[in-house]
């Protein structure tokens, strides 16, 4: 059977199975992952920090275990990405699922500070590490099952499955953080009903492994297997091959991951705390728009397929830097239905369009042999700069100005300029046709490892 027919029977049999599997266990790492930054600004600095500390000092310091993840989240990158790129996806995937699973768990049957003091918080950053190295590994595969099983002309479209799992997951975690606020008592919540989205962690990475454990590796690393050409040093070979397009992607990733924590960790604490909003009233705007968010972001990836990934790219972080300042301004009305909407502008409109088309663009922009750890790198390395610091920055600057979101717009907009100039120095890759693992520069490589 010539390489044609063998992957198009491999898609036939296949690919529902690859994308539900892409899509329900992104959305399981990433509910894990966000239970953790919602708790975080809602009841960790109460909980396992001394009680000495004012309201904005806690805050800060459960907000830097959160952060703590994104520093660790490209360290797991860089390991799974080698192994991943001499293995293969799946056995990365099936790890990183356990690893988020066990930690988030344990999470939730923490100690807190008063019951172990200074224990706490060191036993919490180091669970948070273990999340980050998990999720640091997660994307990469999770994205290259979905794209190297797909047809040319549908990259974007299949690519978009694993990030249609971020919102899910966003919204499954602010869901059932939702309902238990709502249901119990405040003191209830503080004492134990902030355990109980963690404890159900566990429950999810059951469904999550039985799901991945089926899956076939993609058709793409298969015939790198069969052809015994893995990659020796997979991170050395990207930085020889592909050092340009790893700072393209940083750049091309700041302005999307910097907005989204903005909009659903940041908020989280600008809103009830500084505005003495209900904490129900943004985490339902949350809600709802990761609810739409599940059907734009493979809306906008649809069109990338048609009409290219820079087009979708810009016009969203456009979108984002327009939307930055009247965002603020809808929260601050305390309105519902502005809440709402400012979240559904932010997330499920100019959030999704670059979003959504990011697998696709991403993963054209490296080698099959070196794909994993490539976009394991540009993807991971932005987290802390957008993501990690993010939140902690925000915060700290409303605190020092007396309440003033403009820092924070001033923020997301300079993270809006490097995208821009990043999406504008990069290359059109949607109709490139073969992936590029076919460059010549990457076949120079292999003769030489031969």
């Amino acid at each position: 059977m010539d390489r044609s027919s063998r992957e198009d029977t491999v898609r036939t049999s296949d690919i529902k199975q690859v994308l539900g599997a892409s899509f329900i266990g992104t959305a399981i790492e990433w509910y894990d992952f966000f239970i953790y930054g919602t708790a975080a600004t809602l009841v960790f600095g109460q909980l396992f920090f001394s009680p000495e500390f004012s309201p904005l000092a806690a805050t800060l310091s459960s907000v830097a275990t959160f952060a703590v993840g994104f520093v660790a989240r490209p360290l797991g990158g860089l390991v799974f990405g080698h192994f991943g790129d001499k293995l293969g996806r799946k056995a990365m995937l099936v790890l990183t699922l356990n690893m988020m699973g066990i930690a988030t768990f344990l999470v939730g049957l923490m100690p807190t500070f008063e019951q172990i003091g200074l224990l706490a918080p060191l036993l919490l950053v180091l669970l948070r590490i273990v999340q980050g190295l998990g999720v640091g590994g997660e994307w990469g595969g999770a994205a290259l099952m979905a794209v190297e099983y797909a047809p040319e002309d549908r990259r974007g479209y299949y690519g978009s499955w694993p990030q249609m799992g971020v919102p899910a997951g966003l919204l499954l975690a602010t869901g059932i953080f939702f309902g238990v606020a709502a249901v119990l008592p405040e003191e209830q919540f503080l004492a134990w009903g902030w355990r109980i989205p963690f404890l159900l962690s566990i429950i999810l990475v059951g469904v999550g492994l039985f799901i991945r454990l089926r899956l076939l590796e993609t058709p793409s690393f298969s015939e790198v297997q069969e052809e015994h050409s893995e990659a020796q040093m997979p991170i050395m070979d990207v930085l020889r091959n592909y050092p340009k397009n790893v700072l393209l992607a940083i750049g091309a990733r700041v302005a999307s991951d910097g907005a989204f924590y903005v909009f659903t960790v940041f908020i989280l604490d600008y809103a009830t705390r500084t505005l003495g909003l209900p904490r129900a009233t943004i985490l339902l705007g949350i809600a709802i728009a990761c609810a739409i968010e599940i059907f734009t972001i493979p809306l906008f990836a649809m069109v990338s397929d048609r009409f290219g990934r820079r087009p979708i790219y810009l016009v969203g972080t456009v979108l984002l830097l327009i939307l930055a300042y009247p965002y603020f301004l809808m929260i601050q009305t305390g309105s519902t239905i502005l809440v709402v909407l400012a979240s559904v502008l932010g997330l499920s409109v100019a959030h999704a369009m670059s979003y959504g088309p990011m697998s696709a663009y991403f993963a054209e922009l490296f080698g099959t042999r070196v794909r994993y750890s490539g976009v394991s790198m540009g993807y991971q390395l932005a987290s802390i700069i957008g993501g990690g610091a993010g939140p902690l920055i925000s915060i700290y600057l409303v605190g020092a100005t007396g309440g003033s979101y403009w820092p924070v717009v001033a923020w997301m907009a300079i993270l809006c300029i490097i995208t821009l100039v990043s999406v504008f120095v990069a290359a059109e890759t949607f109709r490139g046709g073969e992936f590029a693992s076919e460059r010549s520069g990457e076949r120079r490589t292999v003769a030489e490892q031969g």
